[in-house]
């Protein structure tokens, strides 16, 4: 790049020359100045934005804590889902900030990232949230080295995750009595018996069956369709005041209908008669509650509103039947008699219930994993099974989902007694 500065008449200016635009060479000069000191000086710095595209800094002088508000704001809104963002920005605001946010990026180095890491496993930290800790660190550098250019190589490439020993998360099968007295305790009529037989009856996720609308319920061919899933968070702020919200009150929070969580979840569940009957009956009581209601029902409608990519989401909006709207009605399958949506956050106590009472282990995921463990025990394909739950690979059915239970034991006995008897048909 070739410039310089020149006297014309009693001012000075500098010029220097830009890439070329169309073919043709392109040229920025400025002019005004009293004298030839502050000329190269506006020279200097006019070539250093030209040079880092309007960048006000050097990037040898950026800290920890301004690059990953920088990485958050370019890499990570644009490109992750709400959720993930979340609780990229738990680990970014909860543990790297506070440990590296005063460091020049530059100073960062492989030795000091081990010492850390290293601190996490002596603290007590399970492997999960190391590597979760990690993961998100290493990713930000990524992005420092390419395509930003602050540094010459990721320092996170040398650090050596700790070993930690991974306790099994516990998984919890139900036992058909168990699953009996449930069932008992939350009966047809109640609010959160349509979402147990769903849960219970298809191994839904828990986000998937509470987003399920009627038009989702397939009678004839008795198949579900899952082609999205429910998420929670606020609306008009973005994830950061979101998660400073943590721990208060958060008045704009509401429920939102999302993308699956993977391409493979969107599917069509079959399912049996106990639950078609099940769904059948909710149906009519729920057309026979809005009348009974009438204007004082609760119905749901769709808002249409920009996530932080610029993308459409709908986010479901409760009002009463009496209340006038332009916006398009959903009929919900899971609600209360009176119309209101019956959410995740709802099922808490359900689940409270079951544990107090009942005195079961039990949270929601129980029922897909007894789903999926009853399907494999009785002789299910797997591949059938990894295609129900929306699996994206067999891999993480059979690792997730394939336990030795004591049926799967004693059947592996006898099928090998079988294959091994002297006196079986040649």
């Amino acid at each position: 790049m070739t410039g310089g500065v020149r006297k014309r008449g009693s001012t000075w200016s500098y010029y220097f020359d830009l890439g070329k635009v169309s073919g043709k060479r392109q040229k920025k000069e400025k002019g005004g100045f009293k004298t030839k000191k502050e000329a190269e000086a506006a020279l200097s710095k006019a070539v250093s934005e030209y040079n880092h595209a309007g960048i006000l800094f050097e990037p040898s002088d950026i800290t920890v804590s301004d690059y990953l508000d920088q990485w958050y704001e370019l890499y990570c809104k644009p490109n992750l889902k709400y959720n993930t963002q979340v609780g990229y920005l738990r680990i970014i605001e909860g543990h790297l900030k506070p440990k590296f946010g005063k460091y020049r990026l530059k100073a960062l180095s492989s030795a000091t990232l081990q010492e850390y890491a290293n601190l996490l496993k002596m603290n007590g930290f399970s492997k999960s949230h190391i590597v979760g800790i990690l993961s998100v660190m290493g990713a930000s550098m990524d992005y420092a080295v390419e395509p930003l250019h602050y540094l010459t190589a990721n320092p996170m490439k040398y650090v050596r995750f700790p070993k930690v020993e991974r306790k099994p998360r516990e998984r919890i099968i139900l036992e058909i009595p168990d699953w009996q007295r449930i069932i008992e305790r939350f009966p047809a009529g109640n609010r959160f018996h349509i979402p147990l037989m769903i849960g219970f009856y298809t191994g839904l996720r828990i986000s998937e069956a509470f987003a399920l609308t009627w038009e989702d319920i397939d009678f004839d061919k008795r198949e579900i369709i899952v082609n999205k899933q429910v998420i929670k968070r606020n609306f008009g702020a973005d994830v950061r005041k979101a998660v400073e919200k943590k721990g208060k009150k958060e008045l704009k929070s509401s429920w939102y209908f999302s993308t699956t969580k993977t391409e493979s979840s969107v599917r069509r569940v079959k399912f049996g008669e106990v639950l078609y009957q099940a769904l059948k009956q909710e149906y009519k009581a729920q057309s026979a509650n809005e009348l009974k209601y009438a204007e004082y029902y609760t119905i749901h409608v769709l808002k249409p509103e920009k996530d932080e990519k610029g993308n459409t989401m709908q986010r479901i909006v409760p009002i009463q039947k009496c209340v006038e709207t332009y916006l398009p009605r959903v009929k919900m399958v899971c609600i209360a008699e009176n119309g209101e949506y019956t959410s995740t956050d709802s099922f808490k106590y359900c689940s409270r219930i079951i544990h107090t009472e009942l005195g079961l282990a039990f949270d929601y995921h129980s029922l897909r994993h007894t789903h999926a463990t009853i399907l494999i025990e009785s002789g299910a394909n797997v591949k059938d099974v990894q295609t129900r739950l929306g699996h994206t690979n067999i891999q993480t059915t059979l690792q997730t989902y394939v336990h030795d239970t004591e049926a799967m034991a004693s059947q592996s006995v006898d099928i090998f007694e079988t294959a091994t008897r002297q006196d079986r048909p040649s």
